[in-house]
Formats: C-alpha cells, structure tokens, sequence
C-alpha cells in the first residue's frame, strides 16, 4: 500500500487509512490504535500522496521526501517533532537542502516528521508513488504500436 491510501484529516489527530466509501465520505481507520472513524464532506481531507514541499525550484512530493528521511535513517524513526526549531530546520535541510525556507513552516516541518516517524514506528515503509509508472509506460507502448499498425 502506498501513500494513496494514507489521509490526514484536518482536526484529528495523527493518519488514517482509507477503508471504504459510503454515500456520504469514506471509512478511514486510524493508523495508530486501529479505530475505524466515519468521515464526511465537512472533514477538510489530505491524501499524504496529494501533498508537497516547495523548494526553490519545484514542488517535492511527499512520498520522496518519505523516502530520502528513510534513507538517512536506515528505516528507522528520524528525530523527534519536539525537538528545538534549530534542530528541526538543520535536519530538514539535510534531507531536502534546497527547500524554501520562506514558504514551508516551522509546522510544515513538523507535521513531516511527526508523520514520517508514526508511518514508521507502524510498520510502514512504502513511499514510492510511481508504481503506476511502468504500467503506464507498457499502456503506451501498446497504444503507439497499435496505431502504428493501423496506419
């Protein structure tokens, strides 16, 4: 499962998972006690796939931040989200050193490293989006050989 399925929902705390869909929102379930919630229309609603960074040039999914922090980390849980602000820009830095330390926050900061360490600490390590990639590319393949042969 990738980080498609992972919600932050705005008002609760920590990530949920996407269950179910139902006529009014979805069933999300908590990811840190398992507890199945019903969501709805009102919820303001993150998919963590959906979300990135500004850096000076681009905007940095998500999912590749995930994975850089993972990296440096040798799958273990990065630094605490309640460490000083210091620590928190100097190790953020380290992981993505061309963010734009203008437009992402202190809270931006936090919130990416109080979630890298819950997917963490609950098993989670896939943060690779471009899973589609390669089905994609076989698709395409197909089509453009297809039409060549109709032409």
């Amino acid at each position: 499962m990738g980080l498609e399925k992972i919600l932050s929902i705005s008002g609760k705390p920590g990530l949920y998972e996407l269950s179910a869909q139902t006529r009014g929102g979805f069933i999300a379930k908590s990811i840190i006690d398992q507890k199945k919630i019903a969501v709805n229309v009102r919820h303001n609603v993150s998919l963590l796939s959906e979300i990135a960074i500004y850096t000076y040039t681009e905007e940095v999914p998500l999912g590749t931040i995930f994975q850089k922090m993972f990296e440096k980390e040798d799958g273990k849980e990065a630094i605490s989200a309640k460490a000083s602000k210091k620590e928190l820009e100097a190790y953020f830095s380290e992981v993505l050193p061309d963010y734009d330390a203008e437009r992402v926050y202190q809270s931006d900061i936090k919130k990416v490293i109080q979630w890298y360490n819950l997917l963490i600490s609950n098993g989670f390590t896939e943060f690779s989006v471009e899973e589609k990639a390669p089905s994609e590319e076989k698709t395409e393949s197909k089509e453009k050989a297809t039409s060549d042969e109709e032409e």
